[in-house]
């Protein structure tokens, strides 16, 4: 009996068994080479912003006093981010900061190559709202600050996590330095298909120190309307060289469309009617009915100041700190479009108090019996620009709704990225900005 359970093994199984055991290893090894496969490609995708769940509400990213969509500044120069949670419990958030490469593609610098000091720390400053009926924790990151000091020029991406490691939300920015210089102007196109809608962007880069080396495949070339990330011009190549200065007078490669001028509205003071809102209530939370905006896409153009998109906070119903004496209010959109227009899209609010992302909460749905689409946020007080705009098979269609004209104001910034030789990360080197008011033929 014994002899039966502990017999030799024969020459058969033991080669059998060799012969998995090479298998098995081909198999770990290619899966292996699958993971890491992976992980490559998920790392070298574009990097974009994570947007915050429906309890965060407010977020501002700025440079100094400097109102905009995302902050871009010199090395030192504080950055502030200032969000809400109208949870309203005090909760504990943490910040981690990324280097990307001038595609937001993670850059190959080490964490103590672009960053001295640590961050994954918490946001201590923070307090509750004060005197508001909607209650609010309101929290203010400054950087650099005594913990967290950046290195090197680039683009940042700036993550916040709750206490469970969860990330909530991130946003962009942007560290330049001042060794070179941009000149930019907005033109009227000259193809007469585009001569009333678009608008654009001449420019040309020095250097003011040594010469770019190879700046064919060593400068790239970012331009932005009004701070938006999601439609850049990039990819574009000096047309002209003259010394350490690179041309860009493109005629089709470097244009947007105007667009139109945003609407606005003003809730400084939630008790009143200002123009464009038609009715003001109190009830458990403030609420604000915006007077119904039409569509403009077939109407002229007509001169309106805005600000971009942008919003600022504000409140004049009581003195003191708008940060946490303003309060917020249901503030009821609706525009007047035809059903039967839309197919395969949906209509959304537009702006950067969503930091123009497009979700559930600022989607328009079709009242049938005004026959009108209506939406509604919550926003805090203060100034606010939006748009209607079209998502079509999820496709962002900016101006089908408010029309295309070469007379908008817009503003257009200019990001010069420089990977010199050997060098590892791009460098972002110089900004232009220009603005369409001063259009040239």
């Amino acid at each position: 009996m014994f002899k039966y359970f502990f017999r030799k093994p024969s020459i058969w199984s033991t080669q059998a068994e060799q012969l998995h055991l090479h298998f098995m290893k081909i198999y770990i090894n290619k899966f292996t080479l699958l993971i890491l496969l992976i992980s490559f490609l998920s790392s070298a995708q574009e990097q974009k912003e994570y947007p915050p769940p429906e309890n965060i509400k407010s977020v501002q990213f700025k440079g100094g006093n400097k109102r905009g969509v995302f902050p871009i500044v010199t090395l030192g120069e504080q950055i502030s981010l200032l969000f809400d949670d109208i949870n309203a419990d005090e909760a504990d958030y943490y910040y981690r900061i990324k280097h990307f490469n001038h595609d937001w593609t993670p850059s190959q610098l080490f964490q103590n190559e672009f960053l001295e000091g640590y961050d994954n720390l918490r946001i201590e400053n923070y307090r509750t709202s004060f005197n508001t009926l909607q209650h609010y924790t309101h929290y203010r990151l400054n950087i650099p600050n005594n913990n967290i000091q950046l290195k090197v020029s680039g683009n940042y991406m700036i993550e916040i996590y709750s206490a469970y490691d969860e990330m909530i939300f991130s946003r962009r920015f942007c560290i330049y330095e001042n060794s070179a210089t941009v000149q930019a102007a907005v033109y009227r196109p000259q193809n007469m298909d585009r001569f009333n809608t678009h608008q654009s962007i001449h420019f040309s880069v020095t250097s003011k120190g040594d010469f770019f080396i190879n700046p064919e495949e060593n400068i790239k070339i970012t331009i932005l309307q009004n701070q938006q990330w999601n439609d850049p011009i990039k990819a574009i190549k000096p047309q002209y060289f003259y010394g350490n200065t690179l041309d860009y007078r493109y005629e089709a490669p470097t244009q947007f469309e105007g667009g139109n001028e945003y609407y606005f509205f003003d809730t400084k003071d939630l008790r009143i009617t200002t123009p464009n809102i038609q009715y003001a209530n109190r009830a458990k939370l403030y609420e604000t009915y915006l007077k119904t905006d039409i569509i403009r896409n077939l109407l002229d153009y007509t001169y309106a100041p805005d600000i971009n998109g942008e919003f600022e906070i504000r409140n004049i119903m009581q003195q003191g700190d708008s940060n946490v004496d303003a309060d917020y209010s249901l503030v009821y959109f609706s525009l007047a479009y035809p059903y039967k227009l839309i197919k395969n899209e949906e209509l959304y609010i537009y702006g950067a108090f969503n930091n123009f992302e497009l979700s559930n909460l600022n989607k328009l749905y079709f009242n049938p019996a005004l026959e009108i689409y209506e939406g509604v946020l919550r926003l805090k007080q203060g100034f606010y620009n939006y748009k209607y705009v079209l998502n079509q098979n999820g496709s962002l269609i900016k101006n089908a709704l408010s029309g295309s004209h070469t007379l908008t104001e817009n503003d257009y910034l200019i990001l010069v990225y420089y990977r010199n030789i050997g060098s590892q990360f791009d460098a972002l080197v110089g900004i232009g900005k220009a603005n369409s008011f001063e259009l040239q033929n």
